[in-house]
């Protein structure tokens, strides 16, 4: 009785997790223990490199084990009473050295280049920049106006401003970075304070926050949705709570969000810039 209903909890909790899986894009979910889904052409190449390389560390591990099981049965005392008084086999040695190496670089030559692509930014289409507070990201689009905007965790759905907008507990902003789908982004990260990490696992980026530096990573959303990161670097009391959440639009979409941001933020830029100022001259 109690294995059916550990059977049905588990049945239910997959299923449920697909539902979130589709509304959240990007989002984690209930009995998730491999990658998020990958929504842009680096990550997937990730997770396929992961992948392979599982295959091959699972085939290691198992002929190791087996190995071990057959050391164990044919070379006990019992079986084996007078033991061998061998000290070395050259052949064995230069084989469990050259074999290893030759795995390490069959792993390697692959795994420079997908370092090689996401270090090295490409010609991008826009840039945005990410700033990191205790505890709050900063965002300003430089290509489009260059107005500024804080993001804010959301711990409740009733203080959303926009009460249409998906709710995801933990991970929503108040404000969020929205990009058009299918162009190169480039994020220049930063921080004003300690050093934070700025992360989204769908997107396959993640780079450190450091002040007075000026760090830079990119990403292609491939399709429309939301995705979700966090600060991943241990920032102070509330680095638990500094999300990150990325809108993926249409071109047509991105240019309206762009005209009504221009509007709000501006304001809003305006205003900090006049605090500052009169903060300077004091």
């Amino acid at each position: 009785m109690k294995f059916g209903k550990l059977l049905l909890f588990f049945l239910i909790s997959i299923i449920s997790s697909k539902v979130i899986a589709a509304d959240n894009v990007g989002a984690a979910h209930p009995w998730g223990i491999n990658f998020r889904e990958p929504f842009s052409p680096f990550m997937a190449e990730s997770v396929a490199f992961h992948n392979e390389l599982l295959w091959l560390v699972s085939i290691i591990s198992l002929f190791i084990l087996a190995l071990m099981v057959i050391i164990v049965l044919k070379y006990n005392v019992k079986s084996n009473p007078k033991p061998s008084k061998t000290t070395h086999n050259t052949f064995l040695e230069v084989a469990w050295t050259a074999i290893p190496v030759l795995i390490l670089v069959i792993m390697a030559v692959p795994s420079f280049k997908l370092l090689y692509k996401g270090d090295v930014v490409p010609e991008a289409h826009m840039t945005i920049k990410a700033i990191g507070h205790q505890w709050y990201w900063s965002y300003e689009y430089p290509d489009h106006g260059n107005f500024t905007y804080d993001a804010w965790l959301v711990q409740d759905k009733e203080d959303l401003e926009d009460q249409s907008r998906l709710y995801t507990r933990l991970l929503t902003t108040d404000t969020r970075v929205v990009v058009p789908v299918g162009k190169i982004i480039r994020v220049q990260v930063t921080s004003t304070d300690v050093i934070h990490a700025w992360a989204v696992p769908s997107l396959g980026v993640k780079k450190d926050s450091v002040p007075g530096r000026l760090n830079e990573t990119w990403f292609i959303a491939d399709r429309e949705g939301i995705f979700y990161g966090q600060c991943s670097e241990l920032c102070g009391l509330n680095h638990g709570f500094m999300p990150i959440e990325v809108h993926a639009v249409s071109e047509e979409k991105f240019l309206e969000w762009i005209e009504e941001a221009k509007e709000k933020f501006a304001k809003v830029s305006e205003k900090k810039h006049l605090q500052l100022a009169s903060e300077i001259n004091k």
